[in-house]
């Protein structure tokens, strides 16, 4: 009997390996996989304007991060004791102006170099709904809870996404002829567009994607993250207890999907052999037996030294700095139980 419907896909012929260099923009759907990667030591840069969720604002980021060109003081305001950017996630705000546009700027710099050597850039859209405020003509990445009278909120079209689009990957890819791109749909429903804006919204992203992929054959590929949500899973037991964002286990669910996708099978057995031991690093002891839990962490760090023996480009110096620690402090009473 089948329980599911299960989503196709065929395997990637191109293979993402922690050697190549990854940049994820979008939704916090983006950041879910994001920080997935990053627990396996993979090279990426993820979000660093914050979750940014139209296509319009990931395109006024990237085309930025093209110019290299900094931001000033010009490039935020003040609303009651904070600085914001309208280009940036309310996490850059601050109640000093400078230290706002030092967080901004940090961020920017690094990203900006990464973007130049990027191997894959990740594109999560997240609805086709935008802010416009009104006095500048522009769509912002964030309201920052500012009066809804400051903004003119529409729909971005297809044609629009696409002319926006085909012009700033022309100069993506001047400026990094190697790059490839990763298409995805956030799953994560925006219902505060109502249940027909949010799948009219959808859609437009989802045919947006097809006309790229279109024009671009050999340069992008689309990963059904929205497919497998809404069509695979499809149950009230794969959401959050918000009803709208997917549940830890439907998030691990697509990162499985995405691995069998994109990894080789040396890539998935390094993965499972370094969950175990990631697992092992957070244990923590049961019982007020120190030696027991000594010869634990003895044999962890055992395991830990002939894990890099094997994967000597996989860096496990902070796993084992930690576990030395807990061996120096073995003999006091600073192990803290469980």
């Amino acid at each position: 009997m089948d329980l599911l419907t299960p989503v196709h896909i065929a395997p990637s012929e191109e293979k993402i390996t922690r050697h190549h260099r990854l940049m994820l923009l979008g939704s916090c759907f983006a950041e879910n996989i994001g920080e997935r990667l990053e627990k396996f030591r993979f090279s990426v840069d993820i979000n660093p304007f914050g979750t940014l969720y139209n296509p319009g604002s990931i395109a006024a980021a990237v085309s930025r991060l093209l110019d290299n060109k900094p931001f000033t003081r010009n490039d935020i305001f003040k609303e009651g004791n904070l600085w914001h950017s309208f280009l940036h996630h309310s996490r850059f705000s601050h109640t000093d102006a400078d230290a706002c546009l030092q967080h901004i700027n940090a961020r920017f710099s690094a990203a900006a170099e990464s973007l130049r050597k990027t191997d894959l850039l990740v594109l999560t859209w997240g609805t086709a709904w935008v802010y416009i405020e009104n006095e500048s003509g522009k769509i912002v990445a964030n309201c920052h809870k500012l009066p809804a009278a400051r903004f003119t909120r529409r729909r971005l079209s297809v044609e629009e996404m696409r002319e926006e689009w085909t012009s700033l990957l022309s100069h993506l890819f001047a400026v990094n002829p190697d790059i490839k791109l990763l298409l995805t749909v956030s799953p994560i429903r925006h219902l505060k567009d109502g249940a027909h804006g949010n799948r009219l919204s959808k859609a437009a992203l989802l045919l947006f994607c097809d006309e790229l992929m279109q024009r671009y054959p050999d340069r992008c590929r689309y990963f059904p993250a929205y497919e497998i949500v809404l069509d695979e899973l499809r149950d009230y037991r794969f959401y959050d207890t918000d009803m709208v964002h997917p549940s830890a286990q439907a998030i691990e669910y697509v990162w499985e999907r995405f691995s069998e996708t994109f990894f080789d099978k040396e890539t998935i057995a390094l993965h499972r052999e370094w969950e175990a031991l990631s697992r092992a690093s957070q244990h923590r002891p049961l019982t007020p037996d120190k030696e027991a839990y000594r010869r634990f962490v003895e044999q962890h760090i055992l395991r830990l030294e002939e894990f890099h023996k094997k994967y000597p480009d996989f860096s496990v110096a902070e796993e084992l700095a930690a576990a030395r620690r807990i061996i120096e402090k073995s003999d006091s009473d600073e192990i803290s139980y469980k």
